[in-house]
Formats: structure tokens, C-alpha cells, sequence
């Protein structure tokens, strides 16, 4: 089967509490470094970081030396990996294979949350990118299974947690043995409320 359409809508209105803006970090270009090494160094999108480097004009030329900007984005992947925790710890105490945390496929929710965030919307389709499936094929993100959960509102990792296993379809995603990879995304809209979204593969080999 090419993909296991699995995919499911929770929705949930509370306050969310503010994330603390964090500096740049520096990175000094390596004998060897490109930007895609960097890229998978920090665990940050090559587009990215182009957009912190407005002063580079070819993004291919980069030489040893030269200061590069990295968007500092840890108290948001703190938040993400956390989910990815506690979904874990949930698939552990069935005796399931727990999940490998997948930067990439973070990096395709975190653009999903923050789709639905900036656009006012609450949907596994979106205007921008079309489908979950559709939206991690785009970013090159290749499978043969694959399924999303997304949550709007909650304020913890464990709020929106809870809120999943509290849902028959949320919790058949986060305890499914067809997946073997997970991503988390989260963003906020102007009004400071929290968009979740769970991606979950199992990779073409």
C-alpha cells in the first residue's frame, strides 16, 4: 500500500503561554561545510538560513571563516521534543516500538502549524500546501506509510498530549505500529494561541 491515510481533527480553545525570544547563533564556516551540513548540524532548514543571511549572495559559495547567522529556534524545538517524549512514553508502557524523532519531518509540522497560524485556519488540507501527504512529499519526505494529528489551543506539551489520548482517532496515530519516524511542529498566531501538528512515517527504504 502506498500510504495509510490515517488522519483525524481535534480542536480546543485556551490561552497560550508566551515562548521567549532567543538570539541568532553564530556559526564559522568550516574547511568542507556546505550549507546542507549546516543545515543538518543545527537541525534548521537550508531556506532558513538563507533568509537569516540576507549579506550572502550565493548561497553554493561559501568559504572557510565566513560568519553565518542561525535562527535560534530552542525553546521551540524544546516544546516539540517534548511531545515526542511523551508520545513515547505512551507507546512504551504498550510494549510498542517507540518513534525516531525525524528533524526534517519537524521541520514540515512546524511549517504546518504555522500555515494554520498565520492563515486562521484549522484543517489537515491546506491552501498553501494541499494535503499532509501531499505537503511532505513537496519537502521531500518520501514513504510508505504516514499520518497526522493536529490541535489548536492547548498550552503544554502535556495539554495537547492529553487532549490526543483522549481521542480515539489522535491516539490510534500516536500508538499505530505502522510508524517508526515522528515529526512535531508548533507555532502561534497573533492572539498567542498554539497550533499542534504530529507527522508520523514509516520511510521507503
Amino acid at each position: 500500500m502506498r500510504k495509510k491515510i490515517v488522519i483525524c481533527l481535534l480542536f480546543a480553545m485556551l490561552f497560550a503561554f508566551p515562548v521567549s525570544a532567543q538570539t541568532a547563533k553564530t556559526h564559522t564556516v568550516q574547511p568542507g561545510d556546505t550549507m546542507w551540513k549546516i543545515a543538518v548540524k543545527y537541525q534548521v532548514g537550508i531556506s532558513e538560513i538563507i533568509a537569516s543571511n540576507p549579506q550572502i549572495k550565493n548561497p553554493a559559495l561559501i568559504y572557510p571563516g565566513q560568519k553565518i547567522n542561525i535562527p535560534n529556534i530552542d525553546s521551540v524545538k524544546a516544546l516539540e521534543n517534548e511531545v515526542i517524549r511523551l508520545v513515547n512514553a505512551e507507546r512504551s508502557k504498550r510494549g510498542l516500538q517507540t518513534l525516531t524523532a525525524n528533524w526534517e519531518l519537524s521541520r514540515v509540522a512546524r511549517y504546518k502549524s504555522q500555515d494554520m497560524a498565520n492563515k486562521g485556519y484549522f484543517s489537515h488540507t491546506s491552501p498553501t500546501y494541499g494535503s499532509p501527504f501531499a505537503m511532505m512529499e513537496s519537502f521531500g519526505i518520501r514513504y510508505s506509510a504516514a499520518g497526522e494529528n493536529i490541535a489548536k489551543g492547548q498550552r503544554t506539551p502535556q495539554e495537547v498530549m492529553n487532549s490526543w489520548m483522549n481521542s480515539p482517532g489522535h491516539r490510534s496515530n500516536i500508538l499505530s505500529p505502522s510508524y517508526t519516524q515522528i515529526g512535531v511542529g508548533v507555532a502561534k498566531d497573533s492572539a498567542g494561541r498554539y497550533y499542534w501538528t504530529q507527522m508520523f512515517i514509516k520511510p521507503l527504504r
